[in-house]
């Protein structure tokens, strides 16, 4: 009996070594990311998400904790931070601290929703089901805007200045590869779209130029229409 035990002990630390191993020898994949803009180099070539989405074997989704629910925070008539991504089916807070009313709201790609008007001190939440990118602006301040990427892989990274960026542990397989920056025109991003095969012991993807454009700078209402300047004393100003 004590010999049967040994055995399966030996046997379940051997495949416990294993499966450590084979972890330990999933690559990191790095790739640079370079921008342009009217032919000249962006020396700021932060906000690029590249990520992968296997064709073939299914990925373990990944789950966001109740305690790690991320903020896009109202501020000064600006969105903190102007970028989230999450997983599919994670939540996002949109807490208001300006002292006046705003009204966010995406009826674009991704998940479409209208939170309306909510007063300062207040706040609202939103759950992105579906995987896709998630434009969002305020109804009452036009230079508001910031995106939301919900992904059902955990396979992605967001480019730092120099335009780096490290996708860690990526198990060898194929691969739907994707990028988002929200100055690129969506046909040239999905141009870029592509599957790959990732080698055991790959370690790069390479380099990827994209050219910027005013994408965000001319967007409309949700009513589709042009933004209208509010009075003084509109309700969107009102202290509560």
């Amino acid at each position: 009996m004590r010999s049967g035990m040994s055995q399966c002990g030996w046997m379940l630390c051997f495949v416990l070594l294993v499966a450590g191993s084979t972890l330990a020898q999933q690559p990191t994949l790095k790739a640079r990311v370079q921008l342009t803009r009217n032919g000249h180099h962006v020396p700021n070539a932060s906000q690029v998400v590249v990520w992968l989405t296997p064709v073939v074997t299914p990925v373990d989704r990944p789950q966001q904790k109740a305690s790690e629910i991320p903020q896009l925070v109202q501020k000064n008539k600006a969105f903190h931070p102007s970028l989230l991504v999450i997983p599919v089916g994670g939540k996002v807070e949109f807490p208001n601290h300006d002292p006046f009313f705003h009204n966010v709201f995406s009826l674009f790609e991704g998940k479409r929703f209208d939170l309306g008007l909510y007063e300062s001190g207040t706040t609202r939440f939103v759950q992105f089901d579906k995987p896709g990118i998630s434009f969002i602006f305020c109804n009452i301040h036009a230079q508001m805007n910031a995106v939301v990427i919900a992904l059902a892989t955990p396979y992605y990274a967001i480019s730092d200045a120099r335009g780096d960026l490290s996708i860690p542990q990526v198990p060898p397989g194929r691969y739907e590869l994707q990028l988002f920056h929200s100055s690129v025109a969506p046909e040239t991003l999905r141009a870029l779209n592509r599957e790959i095969t990732v080698a055991p012991g790959a370690t790069s993807l390479g380099t990827f130029t994209l050219a910027e454009s005013d994408l965000l700078l001319a967007h409309k209402n949700k009513y589709g229409h042009e933004y209208d300047r509010p009075e003084p004393d509109s309700p969107a100003y009102a202290r509560p």
